[in-house]
């Protein structure tokens, strides 16, 4: 039996047979929570937004996705005055396709639209979701450089658009890891330990959205260019770009494992990578200038920087694991 503060109780509004939760925290401390708002925790309960007449798009993105972020599971979009203006309402239904996962639009009306978040942590969990944002960054990339050898127009757009898939999973990555940092129980839901671990992590899912950004850049360059670059170039650029997105997967692979070892590797190999673009940009200096040169000199940058992202996930790795080294030192005492 455990006996409750009177005090406390009364604040909280409970009677006789009502249930509290009883959580231990990382730090051995033990935190009850009434019943209900232990449940109203999957997400942080109702939210209403009012909106002038002049707030454009953009705005009601901004708050749709701050409110998302924050944990809301039921964010209910009004007028001030009169009604919702189409593009208001098209923008709220937009942004829960394109923008926000596990949402749903369930009821709109020019009177106000109702987006409801429907997720289930265990189904996706922080790692699963980030796997997903690995994956497809890589993939962006592979075919931004494939577009870039066939001066195909149609891929380079199709990687483009891959970027709003990327973007996708950040928000929900955030969103859960924000809402892991309050409470311990949904920090075991979405497979973490700890939570000094969200803040790596965050940082991972920023690196993650970079690396596709740079792929996106490399397909927006093919999509200006109006003739394929010389073969040896290509070759080379390929060369380049398949080191670069192998340093990058076996980041993902090394935080997935949690290897300290595999990701101590990773730095050295990150900057052979970087250190062979700039042997590549020296040779463009001894050519005649060309056309052709500066938009080498982007590629190689938004390549290059797929290796520094991909070192930053592995220093990444080696805060989340330093533990290992510690117990190894004691080990070999």
């Amino acid at each position: 039996m455990l006996a409750l503060p009177k005090k406390w109780v009364e604040e909280m509004k409970l009677g006789p047979s009502d249930q509290v939760t009883v959580t231990r925290m990382a730090n051995a401390s033990l935190v009850i929570t009434p019943r209900s708002a232990a449940i109203a925790f999957a997400g942080k309960g109702e939210a209403t937004v009012e909106l002038s007449r002049e707030e454009d798009a953009a705005s009601v993105e901004r708050k749709l996705i701050a409110l998302y972020l924050v944990g809301y599971s039921l964010i209910h979009v009004r007028a001030k005055e009169g009604m919702l203006t189409s593009v208001q309402r098209n923008t709220v239904k937009e942004v829960a396709r394109k923008h926000l996962i596990g949402t749903e639009v369930v009821s709109d009306s020019a009177e106000g639209t109702t987006i409801q978040i429907l997720l289930s942590y265990p189904e996706l969990s922080v790692e699963n979701a980030l796997r997903r944002m690995f994956l497809i960054a890589a993939s962006m990339h592979r075919d931004a450089i494939l577009s870039l050898k066939r001066l195909d127009h149609d891929s380079a757009k199709a990687v483009i658009k891959s970027d709003d898939e990327v973007d996708r999973f950040s928000l929900y990555v955030v969103r859960q890891l924000k809402m892991a940092v309050q409470s311990d129980r949904v920090l075991k839901e979405v497979g973490l330990s700890a939570p000094t671990e969200c803040l790596g992590y965050r940082l991972v899912v920023k690196s993650i959205e970079r690396v596709a950004d740079h792929a996106s850049r490399i397909a927006e360059g093919v999509l200006m260019s109006k003739r394929r670059l010389t073969e040896s170039d290509l070759n080379k650029l390929e060369g380049l770009s398949n080191s670069a997105v192998k340093v990058f997967e076996e980041s993902g692979l090394a935080l997935f494992k949690r290897s300290y070892d595999s990701a101590d590797g990773l730095i050295e190999k990150a900057k052979r990578v970087t250190d062979s673009e700039k042997s590549y940009l020296s040779e463009l200096d001894r050519r005649k200038p060309a056309e052709s040169s500066q938009v080498i000199r982007l590629i190689v940058e938004d390549i290059s920087r797929t290796a520094e992202y991909s070192s930053d996930i592995a220093e990444i790795v080696l805060n989340l694991t330093a533990g290992q080294i510690i117990a190894t030192a004691t080990q070999t005492k």
